[in-house]
């Protein structure tokens, strides 16, 4: 099972661009429904939000958004740490990229209308394990702040 899972996270000498631009999706999906989870809680709201920001972000149809996030979940199940879904952010996202993941990572936690400490805390260990500067972090919970 654990060579099925690292199978997904390494890179094919041969990847079509469709396949990487797959593979971040994913990444980013998980790092956003690990958020919407950090609180222990289900959240219809925050549900809504993660669905709407692959939508809006990844440019993701609503069949294609259900896919992704079954898969995400279904990874996450399986991870230890967030590093295999970092690493895939770092190989490819630019540093404006990194930010507006960061962003949305702030929109799913704020959704609900509260920030729960455990969703604070990922978002930070995202952040440090992406390279985005603190000053950056704090501009966009900021700027997501209701």
């Amino acid at each position: 099972m654990i060579s099925a899972f690292k199978k997904l996270f390494e890179v094919p000498a041969q990847e079509t661009a469709a396949e990487r631009e797959h593979r971040l999706h994913l990444a980013a999906a998980a790092l956003l429904v690990e958020t919407a989870r950090a609180d222990f809680s289900e959240d219809q709201v925050e549900d809504a939000a993660l669905r709407s920001l692959l939508c809006e972000t990844l440019e993701l149809r609503p069949q294609e958004i259900d896919e992704i996030l079954r898969q995400a979940v279904a990874q996450l199940d399986e991870a230890t740490s967030l590093y295999d879904f970092t690493r895939v952010i770092n190989d490819h996202y630019s540093a404006t990229q990194k930010l507006e993941l960061i962003s949305c990572m702030w929109r799913v936690a704020y959704a609900d209308g509260r920030l729960d400490k455990y969703e604070e805390y990922l978002i930070r260990q995202v952040a440090e394990l992406t390279y985005v500067p603190h000053s950056d972090y704090i501009r966009t919970k900021l700027a997501a702040k209701p």
